[in-house]
């Protein structure tokens, strides 16, 4: 019975590593900087110069406000590749993701993500 416990708790242990390797602000802090957070929300400034790319990373749910017009890529971890653009001002709400950006425009692209804290 130690040994099922102590296997469960490696895999937990595990998992809880691959989740935060995936916190966009931790694997690429070129392009997201935590302006703030508390047990409720996370603020994330998103910077990307014309044609940067990221890496794969996660959000949760949260809502997005776009500070500049811009065109991004969207890699998604299934494979899928979803072309958006946003106008500056326009503000969405955006589902839980796993994703890799790329602004695919000739102009920087900015925008605040007000990432949602769920229950723990």
């Amino acid at each position: 019975m130690k040994i099922r416990t102590l296997i469960v708790c490696a895999a937990l242990c595990l998992a809880a590593a691959i989740a935060s390797a995936q916190d966009a602000a931790k694997v690429d802090p070129k392009h997201y900087k935590v302006e703030f957070e508390n047990s409720q929300v996370r603020i994330l400034r998103i910077h990307y110069g014309p044609h940067e790319k990221s890496v794969m990373h996660s959000h949760p749910a949260g809502v997005v406000v776009y500070l500049s017009d811009g065109n991004m890529r969207f890699n998604m971890a299934d494979g899928k590749v979803v072309d958006a653009s946003g106008k500056k001002g326009e503000t969405l709400y955006t589902p839980a993701v796993v994703h890799m950006p790329e602004d695919t425009g000739e102009t920087p692209f900015d925008a605040v993500l007000v990432e949602l804290k769920g229950k723990k």
